[in-house]
């Protein structure tokens, strides 16, 4: 093993663990903030607001992070982001105290940031990596996101009712607390920071790197991965106690859901190498496909079950694939705001898609809704045959 690799796996296990920690942060948060709005908004239609106001907070601020990351390194941006989760937190825990529904949103914006900033983990792994681990480096910090699925809501639920009549507020220190663990693992994290000519370079204007085609096929497969799976799992609990499911048949579908995400990413870097970045793009296409397919055929558990698990699946191999071939389009000076712009779309997706999931679903159904989700993907495939045929071509060397 050459020293490089040696390092950029250590790299990888530190993003690896601050990416558990970020998924724990997440999950802890659907698990209490839409019960937390219900109790505290005066219009119970407002409840999940919440949780479009932390995406919104991480759309805002990726590209500053992002930038930020630029000038002084990945590990300052990945600590302020976790300074951003604790004050965030702290305003979560304040707003229950004092009974405040806009201070809770106001939180939970802020705690945006944090999931803006720790985005980058799959990025930052990919930076000193070797060209034959940058797959893999990419996929195995996703991986980290498998114990956090698990470790969040029972975190959550332990913590629950730590404060004496004030509900939920222990949840909310849980948080504070994964965010000192991510600040103190990070110490570990060594990536070489830019040198001082890449940091002034400002590399080819961002509209001449938008026009090439794995800049798009990228952005459009990370955006619709994200944007088909949070639609559709929004969607599901509701759909499913609808349908007079219990509620713990719910929580089963969404855990196997999040099993189904982040397990794929121990050999998803390796299928890459192996089949090429076109056929894991256009496989997880047709497991998305699938997923809505399996939807539409019936509303039992299983078919939830299934549903929810392919479009996990689908998820996986399109934004792994997406992220890799990201990283082909820029140079190292050009990377904070290739990434940034990136992001932010894909979150831009996330607050439509969180918009619009119960909307369609209370106007529309279930079925339409989840018919809504096929354009996108046919659209995902069309670009990745559009861009095999237009060859890929690495970015110019930096200046």
């Amino acid at each position: 093993m050459t020293p490089e690799i040696g390092n950029s796996q250590k790299n990888t296990g530190v993003l690896a663990i601050c990416q558990g920690l970020l998924l724990a942060n997440n999950s802890a948060l659907v698990t209490v903030n839409a019960l937390v709005g219900y109790s505290l908004a005066t219009d119970k239609t407002l409840a999940t607001l919440p949780v479009t106001a932390y995406f919104v907070g991480s759309m805002l601020t990726t590209l500053p992070l992002s930038l930020l990351m630029k000038r002084y390194g990945r590990r300052a941006g990945f600590m302020l982001g976790a300074v951003f989760a604790i004050l965030g937190s702290l305003l979560c825990a304040a707003a229950v105290y004092i009974g405040s529904f806009w201070l809770l949103c106001l939180g939970v914006l802020v705690l945006g940031a944090y999931l803006a900033a720790a985005q980058y983990y799959r990025f930052a792994a990919a930076d000193a990596a070797p060209p034959e681990f940058k797959s893999q480096a990419i996929s195995l910090v996703l991986a980290g996101g498998l114990i956090g699925g698990f470790l969040g809501p029972e975190a959550s639920k332990f913590a629950k009712d730590m404060v004496t009549g004030h509900a939920y507020v222990g949840a909310y220190y849980v948080l504070i607390a994964f965010a000192v663990l991510s600040m103190l693992v990070l110490r570990w994290l060594d990536i070489p920071p830019l040198t001082a000519s890449e940091r002034k370079d400002v590399g080819r204007p961002i509209g001449e790197i938008a026009r090439q085609p794995a800049f798009i096929v990228a952005v459009l497969c990370g955006m619709v991965s994200y944007g088909v799976m949070n639609l559709i799992m929004t969607a599901t609990p509701l759909a499913m106690v609808a349908c007079q499911h219990p509620f713990g048949d719910a929580a089963f579908v969404i855990q196997w859901h999040f099993i189904s995400m982040f397990a794929p990413s121990f050999v998803t870097g390796k299928l890459i190498q192996r089949f090429g970045l076109r056929t894991i793009l256009l496989t997880g296409v047709a497991l998305n496909v699938g997923c809505v397919a399996v939807a539409l055929s019936g509303l039992e558990v299983a078919h939830f079950w299934v549903a929810l698990v392919l479009v996990g699946l689908g998820w996986n191999f399109m934004f792994v694939g997406a992220t890799t071939l990201l990283t082909e389009c820029h140079t190292p000076a050009e990377r904070a705001k290739v990434q940034g712009v990136n992001d932010a779309v894909i979150f831009t997706m996330l607050v439509v898609s969180s918009l619009s999931s119960g909307a369609l679903f209370t106007y529309q159904g279930w079925q339409v809704m989840n018919a809504s989700a096929l354009p996108f993907l046919l659209l995902a495939g069309l670009g990745v045959f559009w861009l095999a045929g237009q060859g890929r071509r690495p970015p110019p060397a930096a200046v």
